[in-house]
């Protein structure tokens, strides 16, 4: 297929936490907020003047000083990110915006705020932690209300000025919804027979509204949908399966290459920094305080791992099944960082039920943080594909050999 003509942008722009575009915003007046986890409602970190900034750490190679804080059996994301902060990488922030939700980004923060990443000069930087509760009935949504209010919106307020207003919350709203329209109509093209957009370059459009001031790429995502109303697939389909990609964080781009350079089309993405549930729209009404409805519908939406209630283990089997028909895929690849607590039990678990309940093959693999270089890797994808195929080969037999006899 021809080139999208602002991949390469798009691209360039996930080398570094502090970007082109986060950098432009700044030199706007713009405060940037970092957070890492879905948990934290990324809306209330885009009011007024404020862009929020998903914590990434790209050309991650040695973790040596994390390590010594933190222990080689710890998920190598949050150590990731404690070796960037200890380079000095997440300086630019002007405040960051934390979630209880696992011992080891919790480690990870605490280290970076006892031992003063941030920039010390800018005299309004705060730290902040959430509680985040485990359900998802109205007791947690007031919780989250109160923490939100207490720990974010306040000294967002008192310390930058920054308008938290309902109507001020709204806007964001609509702001975000735009984001998020686009994102789903872009990834509608997966659902095609023959894709006219990979796995890799709608990860990478994911990626860049997370980590980019939304209003500095809006445009170009606009012109990006425009284009794959036109765009002409390859005569020759370049994949061999179309899988789902089910899972802990990812974001790193090269994990999707190295999956469908191994011939495995990622038509679907459920995992975090993902576009399902991260990119769908949040639905508002008149009669009730925006911060609630926003609360509500975060703690409804999520498919974390961390909540562990019958119906919300139900709803993440159902949607990843869901998903496989939606999008035509042949199977679903489960992954996990490594060293992630709360992935190891729901990938080992829900590996079985999609294979023996739903009848959905499924590969179960852990992974490094940056997986670039993973033979092995890439190794097990390209047996799956292979099972994938001979599977494929015996329903078409056993089909033709079914009409035989009907004959």
């Amino acid at each position: 297929m021809k080139d999208l003509k602002h991949l390469y942008y798009f691209e360039n722009l996930l080398t570094e936490a502090n970007n082109e575009l986060v950098r432009q915003a700044k030199a706007e007046g713009g405060i940037a907020v970092g957070y890492t986890c879905f948990h934290m409602p990324e809306v209330l970190l885009n009011l007024d003047r404020c862009f929020s900034v998903r914590l990434r750490a790209p050309r991650t190679g040695s973790m040596e000083m994390a390590t010594y804080y933190m222990s080689n059996s710890t998920c190598e994301y949050a150590r990731a990110l404690l070796e960037r902060g200890l380079e000095g990488g997440y300086r630019f922030l002007d405040a960051m915006a934390g979630v209880d939700v696992c011992e080891c980004m919790n480690r990870s923060m605490e280290n970076m705020e006892l031992l003063d990443v941030a920039d010390p000069d800018k005299k309004g930087f705060f730290w902040c932690n959430l509680d985040s509760p485990c359900h998802d009935n109205e007791d947690a949504v007031a919780h989250v209300v109160e923490q939100v209010t207490r720990k974010v919106l306040k000294p967002l307020h008192e310390n930058y000025g920054v308008d938290i207003s309902d109507a001020a919350i709204r806007k964001a709203v609509d702001e975000h919804n735009e984001i998020c329209r686009l994102i789903t109509q872009i990834g509608e093209y997966r659902k095609l027979d023959n894709p006219t957009i990979t796995g890799y370059e709608f990860h990478i459009l994911t990626l860049a509204t997370y980590v980019c001031p939304k209003y500095l790429i809006v445009d170009k995502l606009r012109q990006t949908l425009e284009e794959l109303k036109t765009r002409e697939p390859d005569s020759k389909k370049r994949f061999r399966a179309k899988v789902v990609l089910v899972g802990s964080e990812i974001d790193d781009p090269e994990l999707i290459s190295l999956i469908e350079d191994s011939g495995a089309l990622v038509v679907a993405d459920r995992f975090c920094y993902g576009s399902i549930p991260g990119r769908q729209e949040i639905r508002l009404t008149d009669g009730e305080d925006a911060l609630t409805q926003v609360v509500r519908d975060y703690l409804h939406a999520t498919l974390c791992v961390r909540h562990v209630e019958p119906h919300k283990i139900q709803k993440r089997l159902d949607t990843a099944a869901q998903l496989c028909q939606d999008f035509h895929a042949d199977g679903i690849i489960y992954e996990q960082i490594k060293f992630c607590t709360y992935w190891s039990y729901e990938r080992a678990l829900a590996s079985h039920i999609m294979a023996d309940e739903y009848h959905i093959p499924t590969l179960s693999i852990d992974r490094p943080y940056m997986s670039r270089t993973s033979g092995q890797l890439r190794t097990r994808v390209q047996a799956f594909v292979e099972s994938l195929e001979i599977k494929k080969i015996r329903a078409a037999k056993a089909q033709k050999e079914e009409a035989s006899h009907g004959v």
